[in-house]
């Protein structure tokens, strides 16, 4: 009897052990660069030298305040509860959302921050469509004057 070798049986397989590689590289680069990338428009606040502090606003409630911020260029954005500020919202999104949170919180204030440089239209629009909503009382924010 000769010898006849085996014949192997070719099978096809993808080494994934690179690309798990590549993608925990990535992974940790987005992780390493995403607190560097905030998107938002800093809102300069006018000063007054009678303003009072979101603290002493809610000494009695235990909420955190809705704050609305109104950009020199109109755009509007929203924070609920001392979380970021999302912005690029439209009238219609910003009062579905103060309007979702007062029904959770009724208590909540409703303050509105105008930039400084925002044409005084921009903010009274806003007002207005907060008031229509039904929000009872909308406090403005400026900035304390050093004196």
């Amino acid at each position: 009897m000769a010898y006849q070798p085996k014949k192997r049986k070719m099978t096809a397989e993808i080494n994934v052990v690179p690309y798990i590689d590549v993608m925990l590289v990535l992974l940790i680069i987005f992780m390493v660069t995403a607190p560097f990338v905030t998107q938002g428009v800093d809102v300069e606040l006018p000063g007054t030298t009678t303003a009072k502090t979101v603290a002493e606003l809610s000494k009695d409630d235990s909420s955190a305040p809705i704050i609305i911020e109104v950009d020199q260029h109109g755009n509007l954005g929203v924070s609920v509860n001392n979380a970021d500020v999302i912005r690029g919202l439209d009238m219609n999104t910003m009062l579905t959302r103060v309007r979702a949170e007062l029904q959770l919180n009724p208590k909540s204030t409703v303050l509105v921050g105008g930039d400084s440089r925002a044409q005084y239209a921009y903010i009274i629009e806003t007002l207005d469509a907060l008031n229509r909503a039904g929000v009872a009382s909308v406090g403005l924010m400026t900035e304390p004057l050093e004196q």
